[in-house]
């Protein structure tokens, strides 16, 4: 399933949560940084969206969408390109933590207490594949002695002692089919990699969704392969948007303005660590 159908599905869940309620529903106010851009909603909900790579005018506030319908951006998340997708996706990520409150997803649990990593249970024997420069992650996986490699398009978003393990991009075919578990960051949802990264790991892969970009609503992303979906869930919303506006990277959001939200797709009897197949040796350049 690629990322516009997965985006598709979310949409279609939110609407169907939120019902006539969205249609009551404005934005507020949209800012955008050198990292992300954000909505806030008249529902006091707000969400972001990686926007990398656009060249966006950092500290910027749009007016010109302000007192628009929800609604009116939710599809081009899905459908659009560009500024109009990013701010497509913040808007649903912002619709989905509403949509959030009054549901409990079936078949997940909330992990309480948990980062993405610590819940993916990374074993210092496995091979593990990075999408995007998680330095906190990378940091760690050095830490257990994991064999790893980073997938990033902009290598200078890393620091020197990572580079050993950086990978161009466009060696994912080389590179994801090895891995035991497989992190990708949510914007990939933003620029249209997702659909052919997932389609890449293999079916013993543990495969982690994670970033600010992620919808807390993970229905549609667990159908298609993904067994963690972690987002963030907005606590003050103005002092969010301040940030994004500001320019900062995702890991500034957390604290007062935004918290990690890990949400695990429930397991059958076996666990992966039990049913996870050989890994394959990376390729050595």
């Amino acid at each position: 399933m690629a990322e516009r159908a997965v985006l598709k599905a979310t949409i279609g869940i939110v609407r169907r949560e939120l019902g006539p309620i969205l249609d009551a529903i404005a934005i507020e106010r949209v800012a955008m940084g050198e990292f992300f851009a954000g909505v806030k909603l008249s529902s006091g909900h707000a969400g972001a969206c990686s926007a990398h790579g656009l060249n966006l005018n950092t500290g910027g506030q749009s007016t010109g969408l302000r007192g628009h319908k929800a609604d009116y951006l939710l599809d081009a998340a899905a459908d659009a390109t560009g500024l109009e997708r990013v701010l497509g996706i913040a808007t649903l990520n912002a619709l989905a933590q509403l949509a959030a409150e009054s549901r409990a997803p079936a078949g997940c649990e909330e992990v309480d207490g948990l980062d993405a990593f610590a819940a993916a249970e990374v074993q210092p024997n496995e091979t593990v594949v990075v999408i995007g420069a998680f330095g906190p992650f990378l940091r760690r996986l050095r830490g257990i002695g994991a064999r790893h490699v980073v997938l990033e398009k902009d290598p200078a978003l890393l620091k020197s002692h990572e580079l050993p393990h950086y990978r161009p991009a466009h060696l994912a075919p080389d590179v994801v089919p090895h891995a035991d578990v497989v992190f990708i960051t949510g914007a990939t949802l933003a620029n249209e990699t997702f659909g052919g990264l997932i389609a890449l790991a293999r079916p013993a892969a543990r495969i982690i969704l994670v970033g600010p970009t992620v919808p807390i609503i993970p229905d549609a992303f667990f159908d298609c392969g993904v067994g963690i979906v972690a987002g963030i869930r907005v606590n003050d919303p103005d002092a969010f948007m301040d940030v994004i506006a500001q320019g900062v990277p995702g890991y500034m959001f957390f604290g007062a303005s935004a918290a990690k939200v890990v949400l695990r797709r429930r397991l059958h009897p076996a666990s992966p660590l039990q049913t996870r197949t050989q890994a394959l040796p990376l390729p050595v350049e």
